[in-house]
């Protein structure tokens, strides 16, 4: 089976939020769906460690929000589902996604940060 493409995208608040986060809005799309994904660009930059996320270990990150639930990211045979929901267990929606795609998310976030640091 070949790896379908995701579409990635990422807008980025130039101000802090109150936490002194900058927020970001990912959008995640294929031909066929559209996930739109709210999460600090901090939290995002923690998307590089999806490797070690296991899900069968239970080691899901906890980053962003979509539809109002939190969005679990975990590994898993060699791809990366994305949970919406309560937990990585409770889950309402789930997506799969190339493990690639996370990782290109996650160095969009670094870049962000670096090219807006004081």
């Amino acid at each position: 089976m070949s790896e379908r493409t995701v579409d990635v995208s990422m807008e980025a608040a130039l101000a802090t939020d109150e936490s002194g986060h900058r927020p970001a809005l990912v959008t995640l799309a294929t031909r066929d769906w559209q996930l739109n994904i709210r999460a600090t660009l901090e939290d995002l930059a923690r998307l590089a460690d999806i490797r070690a996320a296991d899900r069968l270990s239970h080691r899901s990150l906890a980053v962003g929000t979509t539809a109002g639930a939190p969005v679990h990211w975990a590994a898993s045979n060699g791809q990366a589902s994305l949970l919406v929901g309560a937990d990585d267990e409770a889950w309402d929606i789930a997506v799969l996604i190339p493990l690639s795609t996370v990782e290109e998310l996650a160095q969009l976030a670094r870049q962000e940060i670096l090219e807006h640091e004081d």
